[in-house]
């Protein structure tokens, strides 16, 4: 927050994937904290990444910055994130917007809360009376007919979508209840991984984007309230099982 709105140095990890040197040093903060409390953990994070193969049980999940191009350009939509996965499981997760002075924590089998309170997942029953969030990964230029074209979609049979610019904080929102469904491709651990971990704590589901099991590490996501799951779900089959006839 002290660099927020001020100048720093902001580099280029693809044709719009930014990175600024407040990533790295939160990032490297983290990393410190951690093998401060729990040497010989294993850390996966964005910036400087993680080790080739498992060195523990435990590894830790983090982006120092969720939502860096909003940080860049000074809008108030970003956070941080960190989970920890103990045998492949996620076990813990928080995410804090520093913006808003908000903390959500979730632990399995014990709830998900916001600053000490308790939050669950909306009771919306339908498409149409829903607050729908989603996001684009960096390849969006490359797949731009496919990713518009689900989004309008959605436009048209929901109440409306958003595009925050923070996975993270997307998920948060639909485990708080402010959002009622979240979908999204080409996402890495550390984008969702806390935020899964919150929804399924809050009462919500989690599923991969086709409907099955969820992998943390195919980048391919759908959270919801739980209600509106299915018929979240079978838009997007029956979206792509259009454009493939």
């Amino acid at each position: 927050m002290a660099a927020f709105g001020g100048t720093f140095q902001i580099s280029k990890k693809g044709a719009i994937d930014l990175v600024t040197e407040v990533d790295v040093a939160v990032e490297r903060m983290i990393r410190e904290l951690i093998a401060e409390r729990h040497p010989g953990h294993d850390v996966l994070a964005e910036e400087l990444g993680g080790p080739e193969t498992r060195t523990s049980p435990y590894c830790w999940i983090c982006d120092p910055i969720d939502g860096t191009t909003n940080f860049a350009h000074g809008v108030p939509i970003f956070c941080s994130t960190i989970a920890l996965e103990v045998d492949g499981q996620l076990e813990v997760g928080a995410i804090y917007d520093p913006t808003r002075d908000e903390l959500y924590t979730a632990e399995r089998g014990r709830g998900a809360y916001l600053n000490g309170a308790p939050i669950h997942v909306s009771t919306a029953g339908s498409l149409i009376d829903s607050l729908l969030v989603t996001g684009f990964p960096y390849t969006v230029q490359q797949k731009l007919e496919e990713l518009v074209g689900l989004f309008a979609v959605f436009l048209s049979r929901s109440r409306a979508v958003r595009r925050l610019g923070s996975a993270a904080l997307d998920i948060c929102y639909v485990a708080a209840g402010r959002m009622d469904g979240f979908w999204e491709q080409g996402l890495n651990a550390w984008d969702i991984a806390a935020g899964v971990l919150l929804v399924q704590e809050a009462g919500g589901t989690v599923t991969d984007l086709d409907g099955g099991p969820f992998d943390l590490r195919s980048g391919r996501i759908i959270a919801t309230n739980g209600r509106i799951h299915n018929e979240l779900q079978d838009v997007i089959r029956e979206y792509y099982r259009g454009r493939s006839q």
